[in-house]
């Protein structure tokens, strides 16, 4: 406890970092008032209906990422996910498209160009998405006709406006937090708005664990100590790393003329190098049910995200995008060309394409285990529900919440280590040069 407090108080002494917090702690609040601010034309006090359709279920999940805005009939009620679909769809249409494939080779130019060309895309996947928001609250959620304080054009144009307003605002406050704050804001946005939900879920689970026959407190202890060792293992997960050891060749010191052995280096390759985005991938796709059940009436089974075909077909999902975005993104012939370039080489194996085939054979090997063990914590909700265990409470033992929530706090903590390490390096190298001023 004093080592945690000791570390408050050296952020608190870095000046840039100190200031970099409150950055990010306020853009945070900002975004957390505007997803209360109700879309005008709407009244707040009749969306009881909403509530109830978005307490569970896929809409439930879109809720819980939009920290509740969806259910509130928000400015905010898109949130930053059109952001996140459009990146979706920049980082596969990199695949095919040679002039993305160019600007990814761009260095920095070309990272500006697509940051600008995501941003364009995000506003029109919100031009899409914002009128279907209104057509499905408006006949689809069961609010009453009091709920629309103003209906017909004006209500439709003003309401696309806010709504794609919003999303751009939200979209802004990620990148300010990323450029001037600590950690990846768009992540940090995310996570905020799952947070935001987990005081009320404790709160409804708590409640539920009093009637008769529910287990009442010591339940309430066991689920928990399960929740903790669920978090364990995400962040074994998120951590967990193969070391592929890397032989240097040998080199003459100048200094004093005789051979230095070469160093040993490691190329850390993770288990589960995809990170969230096969989750990410693989909810996209399960949200097709709910705008295809209308017409194709077979699907609506697909849309209990407890129910057991949804849950195989998620985890056989998750499985194969996370073979498919490590490819596209775990480029081994670079990082073999890279190696041999730098005269380094792995143990027993050719430089270049030998390596090249080596890291791939490894990567896929470790691929697989990371990928069933992310698919398992994505459908432990859905189990654990199966104990009694309340819908929203459930959504933190697993999924996309608890793995998004674990991996954004490990990085955020990694950047503000990284600025306490520095400030000190920086402080032993002024001691180091007061030193030699005062040996003159």
């Amino acid at each position: 406890m004093m080592n945690f407090i000791n570390t408050l108080k050296d952020i608190w002494k870095i000046e840039e970092l100190k200031e970099k917090l409150l950055l990010t702690l306020g853009l945070i609040a900002v975004y957390r008032f505007m997803a209360a601010v109700p879309l005008p034309g709407i009244d707040p006090t009749q969306l009881t209906a909403l509530k109830d359709s978005t307490s569970d279920g896929l809409l439930g999940l879109l809720n819980a990422f939009t920290g509740g805005a969806f259910a509130r009939a928000s400015v905010m009620a898109l949130g930053i996910m059109p952001y996140i679909s459009a990146s979706i769809v920049v980082q596969l249409m990199g695949i095919a498209v040679p002039y993305l494939q160019k600007l990814q080779k761009d260095g920095e130019s070309g990272r500006k160009k697509i940051t600008q060309i995501t941003r364009w895309l995000t506003i029109a996947i919100t031009l899409f998405q914002a009128p279907t928001y209104i057509g499905v609250i408006q006949n689809q959620m069961g609010l009453p006709a009091e709920a629309f304080l103003v209906t017909g054009a004006t209500f439709w144009v003003s309401s696309i406006i806010l709504l794609s307003a919003g999303t751009i605002f939200a979209m802004w406050l990620g990148e300010r937090i990323t450029d001037k704050g600590v950690g990846n804001g768009i992540s940090l946005l995310i996570t905020v708005g799952i947070i935001a939900n987990f005081p009320a879920a404790f709160i409804q689970e708590l409640v539920s664990k009093q009637t008769a026959g529910a287990g009442g407190i010591m339940m309430i202890l066991i689920e928990l100590i399960v929740w903790f060792v669920v978090i364990l293992l995400t962040v074994l997960l998120v951590t967990a790393v193969r070391k592929v050891a890397v032989q240097y060749a040998r080199r003459t010191a100048v200094t004093n003329i005789k051979d230095v052995d070469g160093a040993r280096q490691y190329i850390p390759l993770k288990l589960n190098a995809a990170g969230v985005m096969p989750i990410i991938f693989a909810q996209a796709i399960m949200f097709l049910p709910i705008a295809l059940g209308q017409k194709y009436p077979a699907l609506n089974s697909l849309t209990d995200i407890n129910g057991l075909w949804y849950n195989v077909i998620f985890a056989l999902l998750i499985i194969v995008f996370s073979y498919f975005y490590t490819a596209i993104t775990i480029p081994t012939n670079k990082m073999a060309e890279d190696l041999k370039r730098s005269n380094g080489f792995v143990p027993g194996y050719k430089p270049g394409e030998e390596t090249a085939n080596f890291l791939d054979s490894v990567l896929s090997k470790i691929t697989l285990p990371g990928s069933i063990f992310l698919a398992a914590l994505s459908i432990l909700p859905a189990i654990i529900v199966k104990f009694g265990v309340t819908q929203n409470w459930a959504m933190f033992y697993g999924g996309t919440s608890l793995i998004i929530m674990v991996g954004v706090a490990i990085d955020t903590i990694q950047q503000i280590n990284s600025y306490l390490l520095n400030s000190r390096y920086d402080g032993l190298m002024k001691t180091g040069n007061s030193n030699r001023k005062s040996l003159k």
